[in-house]
């Protein structure tokens, strides 16, 4: 069966069997390898992508059911060369270690900031709650997604 998915704001048209995940088709037949696989049973959010602006785990939802709405991977977050705000504040505060948790983190961290570009401490910590760092590194995670958010509403603000 084909069906059209919009990724990154670019329309695509992938052949599924019907069983595929989203992470299986932005993988291997989008090539969009941001999107990272672990568990695939929806317990450490490195698949997380956004769908129609709210953070989702690609690992347990079916491609099929993805027609029709705006996916947004760690490759599409960027303009260009330019980074968004919120992947520039984790090279600037050394938020990854190994980085393999990172695009997960990034995709629920825009998705809160989006929302509200002012979070307090418990709501980076609830955000985030689905995504694992085995590395430890949620301190310096937290702090860019504070910093990020303040330079997102600069931004809308004018400033």
């Amino acid at each position: 069966m084909d069906i059209k998915l919009t990724v990154n704001k670019q329309q695509h048209t992938v052949s599924l069997k019907g069983h595929e995940t989203l992470m299986e088709v932005l993988r291997n037949q989008l090539g969009l390898t941001g999107t990272k696989t672990a568990c695939q049973e929806s317990e450490c959010g490195t698949c997380t992508v956004k769908i129609d602006g709210k953070a989702i785990l690609s690992c347990i939802t079916l491609a099929a059911n993805c027609e029709g709405v705006n996916i947004t991977t760690i490759e599409g977050l960027a303009d260009g060369d330019q980074l968004h705000p919120i992947q520039q504040a984790f090279i600037d505060h050394g938020s990854s270690q190994c980085g393999f948790c990172i695009p997960g983190m990034i995709m629920s961290a825009v998705t809160l900031l989006e929302k509200n570009p002012h979070p307090k401490q418990e709501e980076i910590e609830y955000a985030l709650d689905g995504n694992i760092c085995r590395c430890a590194g949620y301190p310096k995670i937290f702090e860019a997604v504070r910093v990020a958010g303040e330079k997102m509403a600069q931004s809308k603000e004018g400033k």
